[in-house]
């Protein structure tokens, strides 16, 4: 007979609120796939831009989801990973090292490139009340730039900072940055280039902020949601 999950297992913990939302899509990750001994070296120093920017956004009450691949393995889970790459020498544990999910971060698992896509993320989201996407992660040029232009199309404002993302080529990571930008409407200034403060689902900001001249794009579930933001 199983072991029964303990109470406190199965408590019903309230989704965050929130405007802005950090998504991390794919830092968890073994790198053993052809082409990743070139990835490795950028994913560290994205993962170490992103981890700073993690904690300024998480001291304005930005939430986190971490949305990954779940690699085929069908029985596993977040933890599971992040246990596993830590196991694993060299980029997989300092990256997992670098983005340790916390108690209050949120986790799901993806069967393909994008986060939307057969994930729960569209309906967290909307639990969420969110109207903007900070996405950072890899790689540039597959699963960040799908996941932004999912999120172009369900209206989200999206921020990718170019900093706290990674490809296998400067060149491919530049080109990404670039059709995301020019196409999908993305703002790519890096993190340490963008002033972060602090966003709401019910369309108040942190006093004093200028809001960005950039025009703001609006969930169609929640148009009353604003961000501001400021070089």
């Amino acid at each position: 007979m199983a072991t029964p999950l303990p109470s406190r297992a199965l408590r019903n913990e309230r989704l965050p609120v929130a405007g802005r939302v950090l998504l991390l899509v794919d830092f968890i990750n073994p790198l053993d796939f052809p082409g990743s001994d070139k990835l490795a070296q950028p994913a560290i120093a994205a993962a170490r831009a992103t981890a700073k920017l993690k904690a300024r956004l998480a001291s304005e009450g930005v939430p986190t989801i971490y949305a990954n691949d779940n690699y085929g393995v069908w029985q596993s889970d977040f933890h599971s990973l992040v246990s596993a790459c830590l196991s694993i020498e060299g980029a997989p544990a300092q990256i997992a090292r670098l983005l340790y999910p916390q108690a209050q971060d949120l986790t799901i698992l993806k069967p393909r490139h994008s986060a939307f896509y057969a994930s729960p993320l569209e309906l967290l989201l909307r639990e969420m009340h969110a109207v903007e996407l900070v996405i950072c992660g890899l790689a540039a040029d597959m699963c960040v730039q799908l996941t932004a232009a999912e999120a172009f199309l369900r209206e989200y404002k999206v921020w990718v900072p170019s900093d706290c993302t990674a490809a296998e080529t400067e060149g491919a990571k530049k080109a990404a940055l670039a059709y995301m930008a020019d196409v999908l409407k993305s703002d790519t200034r890096a993190s340490v280039r963008r002033v972060v403060r602090s966003c709401t689902a019910t369309g108040s900001t942190t006093a004093g902020v200028t809001p960005s001249t950039r025009p703001v794009r609006r969930n169609a579930r929640s148009a009353a949601g604003t961000c501001a933001a400021s070089r």
